[in-house]
């Protein structure tokens, strides 16, 4: 019997795009307690890139990169999933540990896959697991927001950023977001900002400036160089969520907690993963958006043979929001 086959973009050794090699695999085999998927579509994430890039820590190459999946079942041998069910997944080590959703078929285990019931387009069903998983996450168990609370979205044009907007503003909040493009302000006011400020490094100020006294809440989505600034645009008792690193700075530089902590102000961090995923309410958000309810922040979709292509565009951020890739 003649082998199966698919296509997959593979990375064997560290680079820029041209890293990704569409190459002809051996469909994976699936095991007791996996999922074999189908893959339709998946959203690219800058966590691929910088692993693209040899900068996330413990992968080793060759790996087909892809953090999250949209797709159907094609195989699960416990029987719990049908096949042809329509199926999401992220984290719990796609792309890094074992190989990831660029490609045509997927393995993953079971406890890391949500079936979900819809009629959305694949497009759109793409851009929702790892970007909803990441904003509601860092909203609702990072900190813990509240209806009427105020808070700051720290790079709010990635597609997390805008997604988290839109989620905040639905929960009542009021929400401050920041751009270091000033034309787009009103894309960002399209996806929960009430207020925008321009980044031009140091944002407090201007926060202070709209909220006086603080803002209950920031959720910081660059990273470690803006988090003296963040701190400062924090009302006393306020909370700071690290969940991002679009600076591409994963680790303080002579960090002293007893000094760069302010005593009434509090620090946390989001970091999802699989259980995460599963905890995400994924079938809630996809009724909203079914129902005219809630916009997703999507950029750009793109035919599978143009993945390099898409990277290019992120790094060079042409366009703000979620991109897709499509097979």
């Amino acid at each position: 019997m003649n082998e199966m086959t698919m296509r997959a973009f593979v990375v064997h050794a560290p680079g820029g795009p041209e890293a990704l090699r569409l190459e002809t695999r051996p469909v994976p085999s699936v095991g007791h307690g996996q999922v074999r998927i189908r893959v339709r579509a998946f959203g690219i994430n800058r966590a691929e890139i910088m692993t693209r890039k040899g900068l996330s820590p413990a992968v080793a190459f060759p790996r087909i990169l892809g953090i999250e999946a949209v797709g159907t079942v094609d195989a699960c041998p416990s029987g719990r999933l049908d096949r042809d069910d329509i199926v999401a997944t992220a984290m719990g080590g796609m792309g890094r540990t074992f190989d990831g959703s660029y490609a045509e078929y997927l393995v993953v285990p079971e406890e890391q896959v949500q079936t979900v019931h819809t009629a959305l387009p694949w497009s759109t069903l793409a851009a929702l697991p790892e970007m909803v998983q990441t904003a509601y996450g860092a909203l609702f168990r990072g900190l813990r927001i509240l209806p009427g609370a105020t808070i700051l979205i720290r790079g709010g044009t990635s597609s997390v950023g805008l997604m988290a907007g839109t989620l905040a503003r639905r929960h009542g909040c009021t929400v401050i977001s920041t751009t270091r493009n000033k034309t787009r302000s009103d894309f960002l006011k399209q996806y929960g900002a009430r207020h925008v400020v321009i980044d031009e490094g140091n944002v407090a100020d201007d926060v202070r400036s709209l909220i006086p006294d603080g803002v209950d809440n920031v959720l910081d989505l660059v990273g470690t160089p803006t988090m003296a600034d963040n701190f400062d645009a924090l009302k006393p008792s306020g909370l700071l969520c690290l969940a991002g690193i679009l600076s591409g700075q994963w680790a303080l530089r002579d960090f002293s907690p007893m000094f760069d902590i302010p005593t009434d102000k509090r620090l946390t961090a989001y970091v999802g993963d699989a259980q995460d995923f599963m905890r995400t309410p994924l079938q809630e958000i996809v009724n909203l958006i079914e129902r005219g309810l809630l916009d997703i922040p999507i950029g750009e979709t793109v035919p599978f043979e143009n993945t390099p292509d898409a990277h290019r565009a992120i790094e060079a951020n042409t366009t703000p929001g979620k991109w897709v890739v499509w097979l």
